[in-house]
């Protein structure tokens, strides 16, 4: 499953026959604990299901949403969308109590594509990308920095990671991406 990722507003930070990683522009972001018996009227507050199973991802339009624990999703969407999300989760607030919280600007996103994505990312990340299918998500570590890595493709990575440990890991894969290149 492929996500639209508007590459006009991405700034490239490195390139070559291997690689290309890039940082993306920023995105509204929420951090969304809800409780089970209200699940049902968060998605529809939301005009988007709220996955059940952790890892997987619910998109529509400009937001996306993924389930990152039993009772926690994360909520990507347009920036010119984060009113109606704050304001729509607000009305049924009384009825199905949750917490939203904005996290916009903790975290940036670096978006990693090419023929060698995937070795790219074995640099940093322990987990088996084999085993991460395409569409969705998970937490993992990239060089012992937390972050949530998406697989929008084959050979196509988003990684999100605080802003506080963006430069670290945008170093690795810059310096990694060069030197799969000289392979």
């Amino acid at each position: 499953m492929t996500v639209h990722v508007d590459l006009l507003t991405a700034r490239e930070l490195a390139s070559s026959l291997a690689a290309t990683v890039s940082l993306l522009a920023p995105v509204v972001r929420f951090s969304l604990r809800v409780g089970a018996d209200e699940r049902d009227a968060l998605s529809s507050a939301l005009s988007v299901p709220l996955p059940t199973r952790i890892g997987q991802c619910s998109r529509q339009g400009e937001t996306e949403i993924l389930n990152l624990g039993p009772d926690e999703w994360l909520v990507l969407a347009s920036e010119s969308k984060a009113d109606g999300i704050m304001e729509a989760c607000a009305a049924i607030y009384a009825d199905a109590p949750h917490s939203l919280t904005d996290i916009s600007d903790r975290e940036v996103t670096l978006l990693v594509e090419g023929p060698k994505a995937d070795e790219l990312m074995t640099l940093g990340c322990p987990r088996d990308l084999d085993h991460l299918p395409e569409g969705e998500a998970r937490r993992t570590v990239f060089d012992g920095v937390s972050v949530v890595l998406w697989r929008d493709g084959p050979q196509r990575f988003r990684i999100d990671v605080w802003r506080s440990f963006a430069p670290h890991v945008m170093s690795l894969l810059t310096t990694g991406c060069g030197e799969l290149a000289l392979e």
